[in-house]
């Protein structure tokens, strides 16, 4: 059956649960602030090729501890605007808690949560609907992708230049068959969305403005359109730039 977990409780399980992922690894707490001995497990997780989803719903990341988690192959990041849920799981166990994968909470706070272990029998429908929840979620959530905004002030009506030696050649091929997110873009590739939206970025085809996205002109001669979603403005690309992504 469940098992009640106090402050210290919680560190020593969560760091036994991902000790013990062997496929996959789901961490979702709104503030993320990685410890040494955090990163030490992640690390651990990314030379055993364990599959890491990170769900987050503060962007607050600072610049240092975002590089580190974009060096890692097996991680990947989705923000959820609306987050409060602190969930910790691995194919076998999971952790309900009131405490943020956040140092400050792990040592100064007095928090409370329970351990779910299908070990149990009885555990198991309960980690069944929680993980169910736990896609919804994820299914839900954007790739977040970590590239700032220009720093001068962009109009969207504004056009965007693309100087002549970052031309994409063949745009001919480039066709309206099928428009594909950057999500489906990331899918197709097998590179994170932030790596996809770098890539446009560094070819001038596409900037962001806050929190949204913008194609340029050449973007918008290679087919682009503005779509407009729940967390802002984004793009969408036809299928056929997939192969050049990357180059």
């Amino acid at each position: 059956m469940a098992k009640y977990l106090r402050t210290s409780s919680i560190t020593a399980e969560l760091e036994n649960l991902i000790r013990e992922a062997r496929k996959e690894l789901y961490i979702i707490s709104p503030y993320l602030k990685l410890s040494d001995n955090m990163k030490e497990l992640l690390n651990d997780k990314e030379r055993e090729k364990v599959d890491v989803r990170i769900i987050f719903g503060k962007q607050e990341l600072a610049p240092t501890e975002m590089s580190y988690l974009e060096k890692l192959k097996y991680v990947r990041l989705y923000f959820s605007k609306n987050l409060h849920a602190k969930c910790y799981l691995n194919e076998n166990k999971m952790i309900i808690a009131s405490m943020n994968l956040y140092e400050f909470s792990q040592q100064h706070n007095r928090e409370m949560g329970i351990l779910i272990d299908t070990a149990n029998e009885e555990d198991k429908e309960v980690y069944e609907d929680a993980s169910n929840d736990i896609e919804s979620i994820m299914h839900n959530s954007e790739d977040f992708s970590y590239i700032q905004a220009p720093q001068k002030t962009l109009n969207e009506n504004v056009n965007v230049k693309t100087p002549p030696n970052q031309k994409i050649e063949n745009k001919s091929k480039f066709t309206k068959s099928k428009l594909l997110t950057t999500k489906e873009l990331s899918q197709e590739t097998g590179l994170s969305s932030r790596k996809v939206n770098s890539w446009f970025v560094d070819k001038n085809l596409m900037y962001k403005k806050g929190d949204d996205w913008f194609a340029t002109d050449k973007g918008n001669e290679l087919g682009a359109q503005q779509k407009e979603g729940t967390y802002g403005k984004f793009v969408i690309w036809p299928e056929e730039i997939v192969i050049e992504i990357d180059k």
